[in-house]
């Protein structure tokens, strides 16, 4: 890692990089854009917030995953939820409750979080918390959901809330998405697409990259078809193994290669789209962003943890604040001992040294 690398910096440059973008995409829709525009002017303020942190040496990550549900209605194939057991059909014990998620949404408010991820298992089971999280409208809630049970009254509130982003899960075309989450899930998508498209909601889509999806992925045809319904920002999100058995689903380093040039295609080429890619993007930020160097995951029950795909946790939220919860020993260990900046083949270093990450809690 460079010495003068500064992840304040990098965070609040790519804040704003985004933010231009979006505005840009949103151009005629006057309620996205002055909704954006709010957002725009609330996020410089979190960005100051931050700096004061740092300047105090506290670093302040600018993006929070909260995982507010356990549950899922779907088995996706490869699914590190259900792999990690932090996602299961049975009854959910020991959740926090919406108020507890409301309060952790106003403390990342006052320490300057601004973008708050929210997943599960299927986050839109939890219509409580969401609503909670609509009234913390300095924040953008990208939701990432199946899509499944997008209905009239998740499109309203979207539509009065714009601080809520459904984020839908397609791995591609209708048999590649069938194959990995259920047969039907496909058409159920293009249903949502198509009521978001018709109510003029702004949405995204997150594409898990998988050895042998890439074609599919990246293909005019289908990045035409999720613009056209009025998609506006797609994560590439790679497909990261939860177990031996998982890793031959993961790209190798001449397909995550490839997919990078690929995105910059895209990038260039449709310039009224946002196009993200993880961990790929990281490879400009100096290293992991995990463990509160970018972001940090909060689970259905409390526990922080590096990641979602990190599931080790030393401190929960629901006992001490979100600044105890940065500051706990498993988080300054990763920071400060070079496992997020070290070299791995895959394209997660934490699942890569996993085993050294469990010794931490030790």
């Amino acid at each position: 890692m460079s010495e003068d690398f500064n992840v304040q910096d990098y965070l609040a440059d790519g804040i704003e990089y985004i933010l231009k973008d979006a505005l840009r995409t949103v151009y005629k829709n006057p309620k996205e854009s002055l909704f954006l525009l709010k957002f725009t002017k609330n996020a410089k303020k979190a960005t100051k917030t931050r700096q004061k942190y740092y300047e105090n040496g506290k670093n302040i990550p600018a993006f929070l995953i909260a995982s507010i549900t356990s549950s899922c209605n779907l088995h996706c194939t490869g699914c590190y939820s259900r792999a990690n057991e932090s996602c299961s059909d049975s009854q959910p014990q020991n959740q926090l409750s919406d108020n507890q998620w409301e309060d952790i949404f106003r403390q990342a408010k006052e320490i300057g979080i601004s973008f708050i991820v929210l997943a599960g298992g299927e986050p839109m089971i939890r219509r409580d918390v969401i609503i909670k999280a609509s009234n913390y409208q300095e924040i953008l809630f990208p939701i990432f959901t199946n899509g499944t049970l997008i209905n009239m009254d998740y499109l309203k509130l979207f539509n009065k809330n714009r601080n809520l982003v459904p984020v839908l899960s397609i791995e591609g075309d209708e048999e590649i998405t069938d194959s990995r989450r259920g047969k039907g899930v496909y058409t159920q998508l293009i249903s949502a697409m198509n009521m978001m498209k018709k109510n003029n909601i702004i949405f995204g889509a997150s594409l898990t990259f998988t050895k042998g999806n890439m074609s599919s992925l990246v293909s005019d045809e289908f990045i035409v078809k999720l613009h056209d319904f009025g998609c506006k920002v797609v994560f590439f999100i790679e497909y990261v193994p939860v177990n031996e058995e998982t890793v031959s689903m993961a790209p190798d380093e001449n397909e995550r290669e490839l997919m990078f040039s690929e995105i910059n295609r895209l990038r260039k080429h449709y310039s009224d789209m946002i196009f993200l890619s993880f961990p790929g993007d990281e490879k400009t930020s100096g290293g992991c962003l995990a463990a509160g160097r970018g972001f940090f995951h909060i689970n259905s029950h409390g526990g922080a943890e590096p990641c979602p795909a990190s599931p080790y946790s030393d401190i929960n939220v629901s006992d001490t604040s979100l600044l105890e919860a940065l500051d706990s020993k498993l988080f300054r260990s990763l920071r400060d001992g070079g496992i997020l900046f070290d070299d791995h083949e895959g394209g997660c270093v934490l699942f890569e040294h996993r085993d050294e990450v469990e010794k931490l809690l030790e």
